[in-house]
């Protein structure tokens, strides 16, 4: 999600932002340990404040922190096109257009069930005719790589066969507001929206969480952490198991980051704030599984089938370090 105040790179406390990232004769990265080196890239909605806090502010043993940007998913989606930075939260929508550069990580993301993003409208709208009431109208997306919007173009391919008139992209902050002013027809909407919407006076059109998980059974992919693959191998393990500590720690002792996901949450009011980590921290944030492979699977797989994105190869998705 969108934070005006932190539209450039913005280092965590106890980040290191002035350190330039070593580098070996040859001009790759150093082989020191991987969190002296390591940038990383995410929003500030308080799943990724929650789960990075105890890395970022150097609690994990043996790992310095990173440098932190805070950046709406449309500004991380396109960083990963252009190959900029070493770590970053994506959208697993993204994946099959960066995976030759990036490796998907099993932990640190947002994948779930009961999650899923929303599109919202001013008025209600009776079931089953959401696709009429869409056809030819204008609807604001939080990005064009996003999850939301692919999962959207996959509803709207059975319910909505004419298309929407035009899809905008706008930060995800604008979406209920440019709904509820009559700027676009309808908004796609993803994390607290889904508890403060009613608060524009807006309804919802579909539940596209419910769509996904009543058509394949799988839980929700929405948000993957990608790492560049010239880290190496090694490197990379020693990622997953920091970022994967940090999810634990975060467990642990929720009220030890209270006050920094306050500070990036946009005033939004704490209670909101717990419902939203409640939500999208789970046990996929701690570990895809194969549950959660699988969903990444049957998402891009059914994505590339109708054209939406290009088809991986079947090792893509595998962890970067052979296990």
């Amino acid at each position: 999600m969108a934070d005006p105040a932190h539209p450039d790179p913005s280092p965590a406390t106890g980040s290191r932002a002035d350190d330039p990232a070593p580098t070996a004769p040859d001009g790759t990265a150093d082989s020191t340990d991987i969190v002296d080196i390591v940038d990383i890239s995410y929003s500030p909605c308080p799943n990724d404040t929650f789960v990075f806090h105890a890395w970022t502010h150097g609690l994990v043993p043996g790992a310095e922190p990173p440098r932190v940007r805070f950046a709406d998913i449309d500004v991380t989606n396109g960083m990963a096109r252009r190959g900029e930075g070493r770590v970053l939260k994506v959208s697993y929508a993204v994946l099959p257009h960066v995976l030759d550069t990036y490796a998907l990580l099993p932990c640190g993301g947002a994948l779930g069930r009961g999650c899923g993003p929303l599109l919202l409208g001013r008025e209600a709208v009776r079931p089953g005719e959401q696709g009429t009431a869409l056809t030819g109208r204008t609807v604001a997306v939080p990005s064009e790589l996003s999850t939301a919007y692919l999962l959207f173009r996959l509803w709207a391919a059975r319910w909505v066969p004419e298309g929407p008139g035009n899809v905008v992209v706008m930060p995800f902050h604008e979406i209920m507001p440019a709904v509820r002013d009559g700027r676009v027809d309808a908004g796609l909407v993803i994390h607290e929206a889904r508890f403060t919407y009613r608060e524009y006076g807006l309804h919802q059109l579909v539940d596209l969480g419910e769509f996904w998980e009543g058509t394949t059974g799988h839980p929700i992919p929405l948000g993957a952490i990608i790492a560049r693959r010239d880290l190496g191998a090694e490197r990379l393990r020693a990622l997953s198991e920091t970022i994967r500590t940090s999810v634990r720690m975060a467990w642990e002792n929720p009220s030890a980051s209270h006050a920094h996901v306050m500070e990036h949450a946009q005033e939004m009011d704490p209670s909101v704030a717990d419902r939203h980590i409640a939500l999208y921290v789970n046990e996929f944030t701690a570990d895809l599984g194969e549950d959660g492979y699988a969903a990444v699977r049957e998402l891009l797989g059914r994505a590339a089938s109708e054209g939406l994105v290009p088809p991986l190869p079947p090792a893509a998705l595998e962890p970067p370090f052979g296990d």
